[in-house]
Parts: C-alpha cells; sequence; structure tokens
C-alpha cells in the first residue's frame, strides 16, 4: 500500500516540532553486494552524476537498501561523495581517516540523535568512510531554515502549479493541522532545503562518479523537490523507495524515474503521532 505523504515527513515533522518547540553504538559494516546478487531493478541503475534515493523515514529496509548501494558504488570506486539530508552543511568527514571511529564520523556531521537515529543512518554513512569517500551534510541549520520562512523569493524558484501542488503536499503531510498562514512559511522551508541539498551535490560532483542523496523521497520528487534545483549540466536519477509497493521497479513518470518496492511496515497513525508532539 502506497504511502501517505505524512509517513514519509514523520521525522521531519519531529525535527520541524524541535525547531518550534547519548550517541548510539556503531553498526557492524556490511560487505559490499556483488552485482550479480543485486536485486534486478538494481541493475537498472545508469551512470549518473547524481543518484537520489528517496526514502521513508520509519521503513528500516530502505536504510538498509541505502547501505547497499553506498557499499556497492564504493566498492567499485564509482561513487563520489554521500550526501545527506539528515546533516546540516558545513559538516563533513573530509579530513577523517578511513579508520575514523562511529563517534568521531558523528563529531564531524554535528549529527542529531534527536531527529536522526545513528542506528538507521551511520551503516551507510560508515560504508562510505571505510571506503574512503566523503560524507557531507546537505540540509539547513535552524536559523538558516527560520530565515527561509520568510523569503519570499524562494516561492519564484518553481513554477505556479509547483508551488500550489507542494503547499497541498505541506497541508496533507501536517494532516491539515497547520494554520492556513503557516503554509506559505513551511512551502518556504520544504524549497529552501531540497535547494540546499541540491547546491550540496553541485559542489561535490564529480565526472565519471556518482553523489548519492539520501532523503525522504518527498525531496526527489522530479517535478517538485531536488531536481528542480541542480545545475542542468549534471545527468540525475531519481529513486523512490516504496514501502509494500508491488511495482517492479519500473520507470515512475514525471515523479521518479524508478520505484524500487520493499516489504510492508507496520501500520501506523501518523497523524495521531504528530498531534501528540505538538504543543498544547
Amino acid at each position: 500500500m502506497p504511502s501517505r505523504p505524512w509517513q514519509t515527513n514523520f521525522a521531519c515533522l519531529l525535527q520541524l516540532a524541535l525547531l518550534l518547540a547519548s550517541p548510539a553504538q556503531a553498526q557492524p559494516l556490511p560487505p559490499a553486494p556483488h552485482s550479480e546478487a543485486l536485486p534486478p531493478y538494481w541493475q537498472q541503475i545508469r551512470p549518473t552524476d547524481a543518484l537520489l534515493l528517496g526514502e521513508q523515514h520509519d521503513a528500516p529496509q530502505h536504510q538498509d537498501i541505502q547501505t547497499q548501494v553506498v557499499a556497492w558504488l564504493a566498492g567499485q570506486g564509482l561513487l563520489a561523495a554521500l550526501t545527506l539530508e539528515m546533516a546540516k552543511q558545513g559538516g563533513s568527514t573530509q579530513g577523517l581517516s578511513a579508520q575514523a571511529s562511529a563517534a568521531q564520523v558523528q563529531t564531524a556531521l554535528d549529527w542529531d540523535e534527536r531527529a536522526w537515529p545513528w542506528a538507521a543512518y551511520g551503516p551507510a554513512i560508515m560504508a562510505a568512510v571505510r571506503r574512503g569517500v566523503p560524507v557531507f551534510g546537505a540540509n539547513l541549520t535552524s536559523a538558516d531554515l527560520r530565515a527561509a520562512m520568510q523569503d519570499r523569493s524562494l516561492d519564484q524558484t518553481l513554477t505556479e502549479t509547483a508551488l500550489s501542488t507542494q503547499q497541498q503536499r505541506i497541508r496533507d503531510g501536517h494532516c491539515q493541522l497547520l494554520p492556513e498562514s503557516q503554509i506559505a512559511p513551511m512551502t518556504r522551508m520544504q524549497i529552501a532545503r531540497d535547494r540546499a541539498m541540491a547546491q550540496t551535490i553541485g559542489r561535490v560532483a564529480l565526472a565519471g562518479r556518482t553523489v548519492v542523496l539520501l532523503a525522504g523521497h518527498g525531496h526527489v520528487v522530479r517535478s517538485l523537490g531536488v531536481p528542480q534545483h541542480l545545475p542542468a549540466s549534471l545527468t540525475v536519477s531519481s529513486v523512490q523507495l516504496l514501502a509494500g509497493a508491488a511495482q517492479d521497479g519500473s520507470a515512475a513518470g514525471a515523479d521518479f524515474d524508478q520505484i524500487w518496492p520493499t516489504g510492508p511496515i507496520p501500520q501506523r497513525d501518523y497523524c495521531a503521532e504528530f498531534k501528540a508532539s505538538r504543543p498544547p
């Protein structure tokens, strides 16, 4: 069953709640799979400057796939960099050795365990670090996000249709609980984050190799998200990891280049959880 918008963005909602209102243990590094062992739709990964892996944040299988993709590309010498929605711009592992500890990596990335559990994302990050590939935070700081809420110029970075669609996704993603006066500012935050991720990818891109972005799949929608802000000179492949889907990994129309189906996850009442996270 396809996920609803708030399922994809639930971790983002908690992050926003923290904005408006001890390190985990390192996980063992899995070996890079051989290409012949990859699921069939992985074989469709074509040479591209940017591979955008759009996850559902609470689907553990999605983080497992991300780890395997990162390890495989790095093992083939094809990974230019790993970029993350889960860490802020300015944080990076550049300068760390391939033997750096998980704690050192978390410090370098200014990791926020409250918003993003290291147990979920640490394996993919360490897969890159262990193979000498730099990891970069691609999101914005809280101060930058607050400034973006008032930046009306961001409204002009999408077409009128795309802006309207993004605003509706904000309404739906917040369970129709936001006052209408907050829709435009919250949409600007989303656009600003997409633009920041695109800028990070553009800065670290290398000819002949691939930059991987890990982000919620709302951020990698071709008509709305990060792809809208990337330099035209870069080739891009946008992938939606979709829990409970029956698709075979084929092209997915205007929103994504591919859909990679994964197993279902337990049903949760995300709106009830979001309501509980809001201040009284």
